[in-house]
């Protein structure tokens, strides 16, 4: 049964990592820009949700391309969906051998998809949009307390809204200290990973959150040891909270079981 769960995650990771593209496509704009409603070739983008549900591909351009002998992924646009999925397959299937079969799980997996779409725009523009943080934060908390009152579920809710206002108010000291260094974004999405870690205990809050300070200074000091950037240059943080946390979560899940 638990080999079957995790299939079924790693499978549910699939589909939502080739949904994922045509978001992170949309969303990676920079923040004086309106969110992209067409294809690189200028064509519109259409479909269920008003065009932000379904696969990065274009009708017009696969056409074009198909015509032209085009390769195997004709209208294909926006980032490589193969890892995207992989990335989103990974993280779930590892959730779901962590966490089993217990109700957190469910809110695990929703968060996989907007976690890496998030990654995934920051890593391209520097931005963490509010359209997706600030329904992820409030949706956590009001997911897990529906998890709470289920049979089996391993955590705390009151712990994990405390933790989620905890983590938030020290990325919100870190803001203060060096806004240059730390974006509002980032302070925004501490409020959920404080969430989720929070619901595994202040041990696992501390653990998660440290992980991510620890790559991301990491990654800035080879940044600068390599000449890549200055020590001012502004750096993507929200990817290293983001595999931090789900580091931590990871071991939570494991420790509950």
């Amino acid at each position: 049964m638990h080999a079957l769960l995790i299939a079924l995650a790693a499978g549910y990771g699939i589909a939502v990592g080739l949904l994922a593209t045509r978001p992170l496509f949309r969303l990676a704009v920079q923040p004086d820009e309106p969110w992209r409603a067409a294809c690189p070739d200028g064509h519109p983008i259409t479909g269920p949700a008003a065009g932000w549900l379904g696969l990065a591909r274009c009708g017009p351009c696969g056409r074009a391309a198909t015509d032209a002998d085009g390769g195997a992924s004709p209208g294909a646009y926006g980032p490589n969906g193969v890892l995207v999925a992989g990335v989103c397959a990974l993280a779930c299937a590892g959730l779901a051998a962590a966490v089993g079969s217990r109700p957190e799980l469910a809110v695990w997996l929703l968060l996989v998809p907007l976690s890496v779409v998030l990654a995934g725009v920051d890593l391209a523009v520097h931005r963490l949009p509010d359209v997706l943080t600030l329904p992820m934060a409030l949706g956590s908390a009001a997911l897990l307390g529906g998890a709470a009152l289920l049979p089996g579920a391993a955590g705390s809710w009151s712990r994990a809204v405390f933790g989620g206002l905890a983590l938030g108010a020290a990325y919100f000291v870190l803001f203060l200290i060096n806004p240059a260094g730390m974006g509002f974004g980032d302070v925004k999405l501490a409020v959920t990973l404080g969430v989720a870690l929070g619901w595994y205990g202040w041990d696992v809050l501390f653990l998660g959150a440290f992980t991510g300070l620890l790559l991301g200074a990491f990654y800035g000091v080879a940044l600068v040891l390599t000449r890549r950037a200055s020590r001012k240059a502004a750096l993507a943080f929200g990817p290293f909270m983001i595999i931090g946390a789900g580091a931590g979560v990871l071991v939570g899940g494991l420790a509950a079981g």
